[in-house]
């Protein structure tokens, strides 16, 4: 059996047409049972799932009493009354499939996989992105790839970054990366494209980052998060904006998105830290153009370039001559 690389399920998620995966269950009201919500019936017939995702299922439409399709997970049962319950799949359960999904590689051998991810290509499943992923694709790609931790991915890119990305195809290989990553050995540089300019042209931002507080969909920068430190070069500025080449010696979440928002000077086109759009692109200012690492298996350095996509590409040649 391959190993197990999934995140806990969500309650909220529901595939309603994954008929050819539908479990239904079906019990008799108890005279114990008898003037007890539905929902809490349901439980007990599945004790498996969450009440609030078998609240999920009433609603959609998924249980009947009596043969009569149930409008209400409050409503009170009687005993001797027949309970169907259609145990439908949440999306997250189907979201680890092979999809035909076309990737830019970069290198390929049998260890080593690395790719030029497009803005807008998700790496991992999560909620509202179960399918259409990197790592769907990958599952397609090669059979090993079901049998690794996360397929193989080792690091990640937002959805809305673009660039270089790193993928082992062998447990040695992901093992032996994971293990380069976290002690620093891997290289990995961005460009940017920030609001405002920095006061000086090089600049080192080490602050902590974990989620924030207030938001849970965001990062920040935090007294007691993790570690964090970025390398910043400022190579031009006009307008107010600036273009930026960013160093990671760390790989926090959002961390150059948070190390320049924290300082004032926000992606262009961030949202969620407050980057206005500008020179035509509306998605964070961000490409992984960069990537230098030792082979996993092989003893051979690598370096990797890609150029931006066209839409940062253009922006960029606006601040850098």
């Amino acid at each position: 059996m391959g190993a197990d690389y999934r995140e806990p399920p969500s309650d909220d998620d529901v595939d309603p047409g994954a008929d050819d995966a539908v479990e239904v269950r079906c019990g008799v009201v108890t005279d114990a049972q008898r003037g007890q919500r539905l929902d809490r019936v349901l439980v007990e017939m599945s004790r498996e799932f969450s009440r609030s995702h078998l609240q999920s299922l009433v609603e959609r439409g998924h249980v009947r009493v009596d043969g009569q399709r149930a409008d209400s997970a409050a409503r009170k049962v009687h005993a001797g009354q027949r309970i169907e319950l259609e145990l439908v799949p949440t999306a997250q359960s189907l979201a680890f499939r092979a999809e035909p999904i076309e990737l830019a590689i970069v290198f390929e051998d049998d260890q080593l996989l690395v790719i030029d991810k497009p803005a807008g290509l998700v790496v991992h499943p999560a909620a509202g992105n179960w399918s259409g992923t990197v790592l769907n694709a990958l599952l397609a790609r090669h059979a090993a790839a079901a049998t690794l931790p996360r397929a193989g991915i080792v690091h990640r890119l937002d959805k809305d970054t673009s660039g270089l990305m790193a993928v082992g195809k062998t447990l040695e290989a992901v093992t032996a990366l994971t293990r380069a990553i976290a002690a620093r050995e891997v290289q990995r540089v961005y460009l940017a494209i920030a609001h405002g300019a920095l006061p000086v042209p090089q600049l080192t931002i080490e602050a902590p980052i974990a989620r924030d507080p207030v938001s849970r969909v965001r990062m920040a920068v935090v007294t007691g998060g993790k570690p964090a430190r970025t390398d910043v070069e400022c190579l031009g500025v006009v307008d107010g904006l600036s273009a930026l080449r960013c160093t990671l010696h760390s790989g926090r979440t959002h961390q150059i998105r948070v190390h320049l928002a924290a300082r004032g000077h926000p992606l262009v086109g961030d949202a969620v830290y407050g980057g206005a759009p500008a020179l035509g692109l509306t998605r964070q200012a961000l490409h992984a153009v960069h990537l230098a690492l030792r082979h996993p298996t092989r003893a051979r350095d690598l370096e990797f370039d890609a150029p931006p996509p066209h839409d940062f590409a253009a922006a960029w040649r606006h601040l850098v001559k």
